[in-house]
C-alpha cells in the first residue's frame, strides 16, 4: 500500500490499516464473497500472484479461523440490535444489556472448517500465514504443479485422466506493473490471466471455482465465452471497494466442468501446438492451433458464416459486488484533525524496486532527490 496523498484519504486504505489486512484489496474479495458466496463448502484453496497476502489473509481468517465478515458480520450485529430491544421490552435496562453482550463478544464463538488446506503461489516472497503454505515459484512452469499438490498432501500423476483434482477454489489478484498505455496492459494481464487459467484447469476439482482479475476491454464478451466452454456459470464484477477510475474487473467463474477426456497440462497449455487438419478438398471451418518454427503459437479461429457481419456476440454479464453504502474508493475523504498515519500492516519482503532504491541511495539521492546524480551535459564514455 503506497502512502500518497491519495492514499491516505481513501477509505480502503485506511480500514485496511486499521483493521490488520495487509492490503486493502482484501475487502474486494470479501465483497466478490458477498455476491458469489465464494467460500461456501471450499477446504482446497490456491491463491496464485499472492503476494503480499492480503487474500491469503482473508482466506486464513474466514477459513482457518472461522471470522465472520461481510454479510454475516452485519447479520450478528442486527442479532445484537434485537436482543437489546427484546431485553427493554421486558424492562431490562439498556446498559445492562449492552455490558452483558460486550461479555459475550469478548470471547467470540468462531467456526473454523476442518481439513482445510491453502497455498499461495507467487515469485516473490511472501510473510508466512496461519494455515497457508506459501510456495515460491513460477506458475508457468510445470514443475511447480508437482510442488502444489505436495504442499496439499496429493499425490500427483501427470498420466492419469481419471486422477482426482482436490481443488476447490483458485483466485489470482495478479496483476503486472502498468505502463499506462491500456491496450499493452491490457495484453500483459491476459498472459497472466491465461497462465493462472491453465494452472487452474490442472487442479480444479468438477464444480470448482475460478476467480481472476481481469482488465476491461472491448473484447471481454469474447473472454466470457471462452471461460464459458469450460465453466458452467461465468460473471464479470466490480467490487465497490476497486475504484471505479481503474479499468480492472474480476472475472468469477462456477461450476467447472472439464470437456470428456480434457488433459490439462503446464506443458502444453489448452492444446497449443496441436493442428486440426482439414480433410482433402475441404474448406477449414473448425479451430486449429499451431506453434511455428520461431516459437510463436499461429491460431485461426474459422468461421461458418460467409459473412462477418452474421458472426454471434456474447454480452458478458456485469455485476457491481459491495453495499452501495458503503465507503466510495475514488472519493477523498477529509481527515480529523488528530489524524495519525499508520504504517502498513506487512510491508514488502522484497519488493521489485528494492535495488533501485539502494543505488539511488548509494549515488546520494533519496526519497526522489536525484539532483546531481547524472551529468547529461558530459557524453557517454
Amino acid at each position: 500500500m503506497g502512502k500518497s496523498s491519495k492514499d491516505k484519504r481513501d477509505a480502503y486504505y485506511r480500514l485496511a490499516k486499521e483493521q490488520g489486512w495487509r492490503a486493502r484489496s482484501a475487502f474486494k474479495l470479501l465483497q466478490l464473497d458477498e455476491q458469489f458466496n465464494l467460500f461456501e463448502g471450499v477446504s482446497r484453496v490456491v491463491d496464485l500472484c499472492a503476494a503480499p497476502g492480503s487474500w491469503s489473509q482473508v482466506l486464513s481468517r474466514v477459513l482457518v479461523k472461522g471470522e465472520k465478515f461481510g454479510h454475516e458480520a452485519w447479520e450478528d450485529q442486527q442479532a445484537r440490535i434485537r436482543q437489546v430491544e427484546l431485553g427493554i421490552a421486558e424492562g431490562r435496562k439498556p446498559a445492562e444489556i449492552e455490558d452483558e453482550l460486550d461479555q459475550r463478544e469478548a470471547k467470540p464463538e468462531l467456526k473454523p472448517r476442518k481439513d482445510v488446506k491453502m497455498v499461495a503461489i507467487d515469485l516473490q516472497p511472501m510473510s508466512p500465514l496461519d494455515g497457508v503454505v506459501t510456495l515460491q515459484a513460477d506458475i508457468t512452469h510445470p514443475s511447480t504443479i508437482p510442488r502444489l499438490f505436495e504442499a496439499l498432501g496429493e499425490n500427483y500423476d501427470p498420466n492419469d485422466l481419471s486422477a482426482k483434482h482436490p481443488v476447490d477454489l483458485v483466485i489470482s489478484d495478479g496483476a503486472p506493473d502498468v505502463t499506462g498505455l491500456h491496450d499493452l496492459d491490457i495484453y500483459i494481464q491476459s498472459q497472466l490471466l491465461w497462465a493462472a487459467l491453465n494452472l487452474a484447469l490442472c487442479v480444479l476439482k468438477p464444480g470448482g471455482k475460478f476467480v481472476a482479475k481481469i482488465f476491461r476491454a472491448k473484447d471481454v464478451d469474447l473472454l466470457y465465452a471462452q471461460f464459458s466452454v469450460v465453466f458452467e456459470r461465468v460473471n464479470v464484477a466490480k467490487p465497490r471497494s476497486s475504484r471505479a477510475s481503474s479499468i480492472e474487473a474480476f472475472i468469477v467463474c462456477e461450476g467447472f466442468k472439464p470437456p470428456k477426456g480434457f488433459k490439462a497440462s503446464l506443458e502444453n497449455p489448452l492444446g497449443a501446438g496441436h493442428y486440426l487438419k482439414p480433410e482433402k478438398d475441404q474448406q477449414r471451418t473448425q479451430p486449429y492451433r499451431r506453434v511455428r518454427d520461431d516459437g510463436i503459437t499461429e491460431v485461426e479461429l474459422g468461421s461458418d458464416v460467409e459473412d462477418e457481419g452474421e458472426a454471434n456476440r456474447w454480452i458478458a454479464p456485469f455485476l457491481a459486488c459491495g453495499d452501495l453504502s458503503s465507503f466510495d474508493s475514488d472519493a477523498s475523504y477529509l481527515l480529523p484533525k488528530d489524524h495519525v498515519s499508520l504504517d502498513p500492516v506487512q510491508p514488502p519482503t522484497a519488493p521489485p524496486y528494492k535495488r533501485a532504491l539502494e543505488l539511488r541511495k548509494t549515488m546520494g539521492g533519496a526519497y526522489g532527490k536525484t539532483k546531481g546524480m547524472f551529468d547529461y551535459t558530459q557524453a557517454p564514455p
